[in-house]
């Protein structure tokens, strides 16, 4: 008897191989197989090492930046050996190559921090050591807690919560998300948006792929969250305007209500002393009003916030 050879994939979709990333990526995959009532093989995971997993003892900001998590797999995908992939938002840099595009957001999760290790910034013990890679973090923490001291604590969710277990920090912050998508929700506490404004893009699943592959644009289209993707347009469009880097402190909350967008913007300087902040309302797509905002931002930029974005004029 001759065995049936299995059918190949419809998709190869190309994730990083961190527990959350693969947790991001069967979420995608359960979405896209939904839509086009597809069984499950019908779309291949394919796990990619990014080089942001494997340098873990410095910041981001001296390695490479955001590019770290995504030149491995847009490297596959640029190569045809998947189809898609799938990032988090928030990870992504602001500039991508022109070859690639998202063709889906799915909807978007909780946006907020959570903070591990202490009911509240308030709580936070006087002097504590306080351990996050992310230069919104901690400046936006200094600048409510001076009496803080930040420490570089990168890795997994895993990774990061036996370093606060190992004692070598008090407290850290992890994406609420992130934790909701590992089932470990109760870990944290969500902090108030009101208080603490969250990154750019946070909570958001994205997914591209090769701008020129019309077959596959058309399939994420069925799983593309329009309110997201509003959203995310608006936040992605402030950060090109700012034209920071992954140095600079901005803290970006965006959210669609009655068909309208209102952001609001915060930027910093690295040590917390410096804060700005700003609003704005407008129409879904209209993001004349989100240059206006960033350039008043940086017209109103103090020094020691000036020199980490693009300067005014």
């Amino acid at each position: 008897m001759t065995d049936v050879p299995a059918a190949s994939p419809r998709l190869r979709l190309g994730t990083r191989n961190s527990p959350l990333a693969m947790a991001q990526a069967v979420e995608t995959r359960a979405r896209l197989c939904a839509a086009h009532s597809w069984d499950e093989d019908a779309i291949a995971l394919v796990p990619v090492l990014a080089s942001g997993d494997k340098v873990l003892d410095r910041p981001l900001s001296e390695i490479g930046g955001k590019a770290l998590w995504t030149k491995e797999l847009d490297q596959w995908l640029g190569e045809g050996r998947i189809d898609l992939s799938v990032h988090s938002a928030k990870d992504v840099e602001t500039i991508r190559p022109r070859e690639f595009h998202f063709a889906a957001f799915l909807p978007r999760a909780d946006r907020r921090d959570s903070l591990v290790g202490a009911a509240s910034i308030a709580d936070i013990p006087q002097g504590a050591v306080v351990g996050t890679s992310a230069p919104r973090r901690a400046a936006q923490l200094l600048n409510l807690r001076p009496d803080c001291r930040v420490v570089t604590f990168r890795g997994n969710v895993a990774t990061r919560l036996g370093k606060l277990q190992a004692g070598e920090a008090d407290v850290t912050f992890l994406a609420a998300a992130g934790l909701e998508r590992l089932g470990q929700s109760e870990v944290g506490q969500p902090l108030d948006q009101v208080d603490w404004i969250p990154a750019a893009a946070q909570g958001v699943i994205a997914i591209e792929c090769r701008a020129d592959d019309a077959a596959t644009t058309a399939l994420l289209a069925a799983i593309d969250h329009a309110p997201t993707r509003a959203e995310l347009e608006a936040e992605r469009a402030l950060l090109a305007e700012l034209g920071g880097t992954c140095h600079s402190p901005v803290a970006v909350l965006c959210e669609l209500a009655g068909g309208e967008l209102a952001m609001r913007a915060a930027l910093f300087s690295p040590d917390g002393a410096e804060r700005i902040e700003g609003s704005a309302r407008f129409a879904v797509g209209d993001h004349a009003p989100v240059r206006a905002l960033a350039a008043d931002l940086l017209a109103r930029a103090t020094a020691g916030i000036a020199q980490h974005f693009r300067t005014a004029g």
